[in-house]
């Protein structure tokens, strides 16, 4: 039997959005329970949707980029924690690169939808700057980040814990 059968496990899609100068961009969650923490951005599958589409429609949405080129699926992160108004169990995300140009964000959601999904802030960031304990989903992303723009894409997906 499975540790997780019978929980109610959301399936979402997370983008590694890095620039030519490799900084990632994150998003910067306020969450009343668990305080702040930055994340990638994405977000939960529509009923029917694919990984690829839920990823370019939450990029869209929540940074304003349009038409997002979805790279490999690089990561694979499971938290099971109770979240969404106790809706879910926890939440399984796979993590795709995406490369594109520098750019200002501007999301398509307004501040008020954004702050609703717990989100308030959005920023560049800079390989170096993840690893002085800066709250990040998942913990370890720049030790994770650094083997990635080491040696490329692996093989198979990593599974990158909490």
């Amino acid at each position: 039997m499975s540790e997780l059968e019978g929980l109610r496990i959301r399936e979402a899609v997370r983008a590694l959005v890095l620039d030519p100068d490799d900084r990632v961009l994150l998003v910067r969650f306020e969450f009343p329970d668990a305080g702040t923490r930055w994340a990638l951005p994405g977000g939960g599958l529509e009923p029917g949707e694919s990984d690829h589409d839920a990823l370019r429609r939450e990029l869209d949405e929540e940074l304003g980029l349009a038409d997002a080129e979805i790279g490999p699926h690089v990561w694979d992160r499971l938290h099971v924690i109770p979240f969404i108004d106790g809706k879910w169990d926890g939440q399984r995300e796979r993590i795709y690169v995406v490369r594109t140009h520098a750019f200002e964000p501007t999301p398509r959601m307004s501040w008020d939808e954004l702050h609703a999904e717990y989100l308030f802030e959005l920023r560049w960031w800079h390989p170096h700057d993840l690893a002085g304990g800066l709250p990040v989903a998942p913990r370890q992303l720049h030790l994770h980040l650094h083997t990635l723009l080491r040696d490329g894409p692996p093989n198979r997906p990593v599974d990158v814990g909490v």
